[in-house]
């Protein structure tokens, strides 16, 4: 696959996940924070804040791998 159609598709997935991803969180924070403290908050926002890296990073590693020469 060429590196210019790996790098479409891994944007066009990109988009499409971060914006499920942040959706998902925020339903999560309002059913699971009201009513806890600042720290659980922070620790939730922090740790939900840094999550979508290893994702998206892996993604990212695929998308700039050289394409396959044929054999």
């Amino acid at each position: 696959m060429h590196v210019r159609l790996k790098k479409l598709i891994g944007t066009i997935a990109t988009v499409v996940f971060l914006t499920i991803y942040c959706l998902l969180v925020m339903v999560l924070a309002v059913r699971l924070l009201p009513g806890t403290s600042g720290l659980v908050q922070l620790l939730f926002y922090a740790g939900f804040g840094l999550a979508w890296v290893i994702p998206i990073g892996l993604l990212i590693r695929w998308m700039q791998r050289p394409a396959k020469k044929p054999a």
